[in-house]
């Protein structure tokens, strides 16, 4: 099928500045902003929430997330591309190209955390309220930094909002002169939507313990599902996207559990 050429061109580079041998790129950028502005927002609810967490136990136990979650997002994400890294192992710690998969993330942030908690007797699902609405923004900036590197890109597209990414970039590689689906885009916007609604709607009502992380398991799986069906590089199980896979099994995970502990409750 012949595609309209007619989209948007944008002109980006994924290297913000260079100082000698030292490039700051957007992509680490982002990451740095979304840890300073969580680690405000999640101190604000560990005082709200009365957890039992001073501000450096706080910046532990994000570190001990941040970590872990890079760690496990790239072997999900390296895993799942075997094939190209088993040829290129040298690409395999080079997460600026890009290659750090959502789900992969969460379970290493999560396992992480809750390791870090435990030793400090400290309420998982308690502290996981309180991060959510956070882990949530995160993952919107996180999508910005992949709209300046040009991936986590979709497929082509017609509609009057299409972008053509520069040749260099990898969507640019993929599609290059083409108009294509600006998936980082799309979830960047439902990210921001929903912390939005945690953050300004939950956090009315003191609900039982779990309830927020559930809606943000929830809820952020149900947007990833729909992007998913315009995303051009998606890793797969067999014919299905591993990421709708994983979505839909979270939704029901979640869904079933909010119901069977009634967590949409007020306490």
């Amino acid at each position: 099928m012949p595609w309209k050429t007619s989209g948007t061109e944008v002109s980006l580079h994924p290297v913000l500045f260079e100082f000698g041998p030292i490039q700051v790129r957007f992509y680490g950028l982002m990451y740095v902003v979304a840890i300073i502005v969580a680690s405000y927002l999640i101190r604000s609810e560990v005082r709200r929430k009365g957890i039992p967490l001073v501000d450096e136990e706080v910046m532990n136990l994000m570190l001990w997330t941040v970590v872990g979650g890079i760690l496990v997002a790239r072997l999900y994400y390296v895993v799942f591309n075997w094939g190209y890294y088993s040829a290129y192992p040298r690409e395999i710690p080079a997460v600026w190209h890009g290659g750090l998969a959502i789900h992969g993330g969460i379970l290493g942030g999560v396992s992480a955390a809750w390791l870090y908690l435990r030793r400090k007797k400290v309420a998982f699902w308690r502290m996981a309220d309180a991060v959510a609405p956070s882990l949530i923004l995160g993952q919107a900036f996180g999508r910005f930094g992949n709209f300046m590197n040009g991936d986590a890109h979709g497929r082509p597209t017609s509609m009057p909002w299409g972008i053509v990414f520069p040749q260099e970039s990898i969507a640019g590689r993929e599609f290059p002169g083409i108009p294509i689906h600006p998936t980082m885009l799309y979830e960047l916007v439902i990210n921001v939507a929903i912390f939005c609604y945690l953050w300004f709607v939950m956090r009315k009502r003191e609900h039982k313990d779990g309830c927020i992380f559930a809606l943000y398991i929830i809820l952020y799986s149900a947007g990833r599902f729909f992007v998913e069906h315009f995303r051009a590089d998606s890793l797969m199980i067999g014919p299905f996207r591993a990421a709708q896979v994983v979505s839909a099994v979270l939704i029901l995970t979640a869904g079933s559990i909010m119901v069977r502990k009634r967590l949409w409750t007020t306490v």
